[in-house]
């Protein structure tokens, strides 16, 4: 009899681990068995897209610009979400949202624009998707977030991410908390062939062109100009500080344009206006350059031309580096961090270059 009973529990427990974890699993094996889904299921390809997180994403070609998903992933109380970035960035990119709420049990499907990284840069209803159908269901402990996007050919750049645990967007703003994971992904639709994109080398490199660029085009090169036109009675001292201040800022901008040239590489962005004031940055550098190489003598008669060029020349390449800088700093969406912190340090050098131009009139 106590055996028997034993052999019972044994029995029970063993069958309801097996619905347990047969309830919590997904596979590219297994039937999607959703009634309630808005299309047919049946011709959907299947790929884990997130092993880590059990992920999975079945699609498929509805019609030629119709195209059918179904995002499956473990119900751990948050937000899943899936986006579809031209670069495999997450900032830029479009995104489908879907949770059950935790306190009423109601779904939720939203889509957003991730224009930064803070809250208010995450727009409600924006991007570039056009969502023809959407819901999403909780069964057997998983989500399943379905949609269709109204498309000739979605981007092959895939980012999946996970919310933080109890935390939901609610109403009436909806605002999107930061995930608690994510993932950048590569798809081929043709295929099937899914893989994973670092991401990191690319933003260490945006943040070194960023850096380089502002540093050497957009801070040395002004302070080295305030150098050449205030303390010229420290002769010849001043001369060779602003050499060496102009010559390593010409570097460090030279470095910034390399890095910039592999990164648009790398990412395949658009940023041919950024470019193109970077290659005139670089072209202007070179000619003040060739203008020292080739500086006459002070007693020559071509002096005073020359100086008119060379402080032009110098104004100029100021004035385009200072613009592109921010213009950099937007294309990036790095957000305010960087506009504050570059504006401010121009705030520092405008002041110091004000006082001293009132002191030089005083002085005349």
């Amino acid at each position: 009899m106590m055996a028997s009973s034993v052999i019972s529990i044994i029995f029970f427990t063993i069958c309801g681990l097996a619905f347990f974890v047969n309830s919590q699993v997904d596979s590219c094996n297994s039937n999607l068995n959703i009634n309630s889904l808005p299309f047919d299921s049946a011709s959907l390809h299947c790929v884990i897209a997130w092993s880590s997180q059990d992920f999975i994403l079945r699609y498929a070609q509805t019609s030629s610009n119709l195209w059918s998903f179904v995002l499956s992933a473990p119900d751990a109380n948050s937000y899943i979400a899936i986006g579809f970035s031209s670069n495999g960035l997450m900032i830029g990119s479009s995104a489908v949202v879907g949770w059950i709420s935790s306190t009423d049990g109601s779904p939720a499907v939203k889509k957003y624009f991730l224009g930064g990284q803070t809250s208010k840069e995450v727009v409600l209803d924006g991007g570039n998707l056009l969502i023809n159908t959407s819901m999403i269901v909780t069964q057997s402990s998983r989500l399943y977030l379905a949609f269709q996007l109204n498309t000739d050919q979605p981007a092959p750049r895939i980012i999946y991410a996970l919310g933080p645990t109890g935390v939901m967007p609610s109403s009436p703003s909806f605002s999107l908390t930061r995930h608690a994971d994510m993932v950048s992904t590569t798809l081929n639709y043709v295929t099937g062939q899914t893989s994973n994109i670092n991401v990191r080398p690319q933003s260490r490199l945006r943040k070194s062109h960023g850096a380089l660029n502002m540093v050497g085009w957009g801070i040395l090169m002004i302070i080295g100009a305030i150098v050449a036109r205030h303390f010229r009675q420290w002769d010849p001292v001043w001369f060779y500080v602003h050499i060496c201040i102009q010559s390593l800022g010409f570097l460090l901008g030279i470095a910034g344009v390399i890095c910039g040239i592999i990164l648009e590489n790398r990412l395949g962005a658009d940023v041919s206006t950024h470019k193109g004031l970077g290659v005139f940055l670089l072209v202007l550098g070179c000619l003040q350059v060739m203008a020292f190489l080739a500086r006459p003598d002070k007693s020559s008669k071509v002096r005073k031309y020359w100086n008119w060029y060379h402080y032009s020349v110098g104004r100029i390449l100021i004035i385009f580096a200072v613009a592109n800088v921010f213009y950099g700093i937007h294309l990036g969406k790095e957000g305010r961090e960087w506009k504050g912190g570059y504006g401010g340090v121009l705030a520092i050098l405008f002041v110091i270059a004000l006082i001293l131009e009132v002191r030089m009139w005083m002085k005349k």
